[in-house]
């Protein structure tokens, strides 16, 4: 092995929720650590993604003593507020712990971890172009990258955390062979609209038989609209116009305020799950091991979720004469946690999908999601258990 240019406990590749909150608990601990992102800051803090901080994951920043530094937002309203068939139903959670969330959206968030992280004194370094060495058990692992002025540098390090995504290079340095993954398609799609309307409701969900449509807030001026479609729908044919008129359509009222639609993009649904999620000394976190349906709002719970455990885990392997007992079953304690989740997003996406569209599952599941859906209404026990997952508290 070459000689590298420096050291650290722990790179960490990506800096998205995951690869933050790993350094900032791993700064906090005195483990030093170094974030390499490929992409720019500006980038990054932009980056617009989903706005909801469950109520698990309020109360770990808080436990780490951070919550009053990185969480902003709203509470979270303690109801999900329905449209189906065109009739207004809020559906109350049968639980108090749904108080300690945020809606807080994912670009506040990373960018307040980036600035406690650097203002910390943490190490950061955007614009890194990444590629990875020696991450098999017996060897030193090695991360080389090239910054923004062309130069390569090599770090040396003990262990890799790849948080750089479904298509980063951390999982991919990994054997195809090593891994398995498992996979669902759902069979449909969502059209995903930013546009700069404000939203009445911190959220808004239609069940209709043209398809879902959904309306959560981001922030005071602007809105993420959701529209049920097929997989193979083309973005051009979607007109502001057709926008606007469908979503009324399925909402079953007017458009108070038709603001500028910033951006559309096209979302199959699916769910993933890759096992193990480590090879050697290489751990994966966040969208690099699994993803969810957005229908769950479950994507960024798992990743801080896996964020925690790695932490802790090199935090014992380092004060505890380098005991790996808690590296060595990260996966497996990661993959109960994930597996849970996984059974609700897909259990609750193919539910309100399901109680609208008869055109992909037919009138038969139609009928029996209607019933699913309206269990949570009448009984305590079901919506009690509904609540600890949108919790996160399961």
């Amino acid at each position: 092995m070459s000689e590298a240019d420096e050291s650290t406990t722990v790179a960490i590749i990506g800096a998205g929720v995951s690869g933050l909150t790993l350094g900032n608990f791993l700064l906090r601990s005195g483990i030093d650590c170094v974030i390499l992102e490929r992409r720019g800051r500006e980038y990054v803090e932009q980056r617009q993604r989903a706005g909801v901080v469950d109520s698990r994951a309020v109360r770990m920043f808080r436990a780490w003593g951070i919550e009053d530094r990185v969480i902003g937002g709203d509470p979270v309203a303690p109801a999900l507020n329905f449209r189906i068939d065109g009739e207004t139903r809020p559906l109350a959670f049968g639980s108090d712990d749904q108080a300690d969330g945020r809606f807080c959206p994912q670009q506040m968030l990373v960018r307040n971890l980036i600035d406690v992280f650097i203002s910390d004194g943490g190490d950061l370094r955007f614009d890194a172009e990444v590629s990875l060495e020696n991450i098999v058990d017996d060897e030193h692992p090695l991360v080389r990258y090239r910054d923004s002025d062309g130069s390569t540098k090599e770090v040396s390090c003990e262990f890799i955390a790849g948080c750089d995504g479904d298509r980063g290079v951390s999982r991919a340095a990994i054997p195809v062979e090593s891994l398995t993954r498992y996979a669902h398609e759902y069979g449909y799609a969502w059209l995903t609209i930013l546009a700069e309307v404000p939203a009445n409701h911190q959220s808004m969900m239609a069940l209709h038989s043209r398809g879902f449509a959904g309306q959560f807030a981001r922030g005071p001026h602007a809105s993420r609209f959701y529209l049920q479609c097929p997989l193979d729908t083309a973005i051009s044919e979607w007109t502001d116009e057709r926008i606007w008129a469908e979503l009324e359509t399925r909402f079953g009222e007017p458009v108070e305020n038709r603001g500028r639609i910033a951006n559309t993009q096209l979302v199959p649904l699916r769910s993933v799950v890759y096992s193990p999620m480590r090879y050697g000394r290489l751990y994966l976190l966040g969208d690099a091991a699994h993803i969810v349906p957005p229908m769950s709002a479950k994507g960024m719970h798992l990743a801080l979720h896996d964020a925690e455990v790695f932490a802790n885990a090199v935090i014992h392997y380092q004060t505890n004469d380098h005991d790996t007992s808690l590296l060595d079953s990260y996966s497996s304690t990661c993959l109960r946690h994930v597996w849970n989740y996984q059974a609700f997003a897909a259990w609750w996406t193919e539910l309100v999908h399901n109680a609208g569209d008869t055109s992909y599952q037919g009138e038969f599941r139609r009928q029996t999601a209607r019933a699913d859906l309206e269990r949570l209404f009448e009984s305590g026990a079901a919506n009690r258990l509904f609540s600890e997952f949108i919790t996160g508290l399961n």
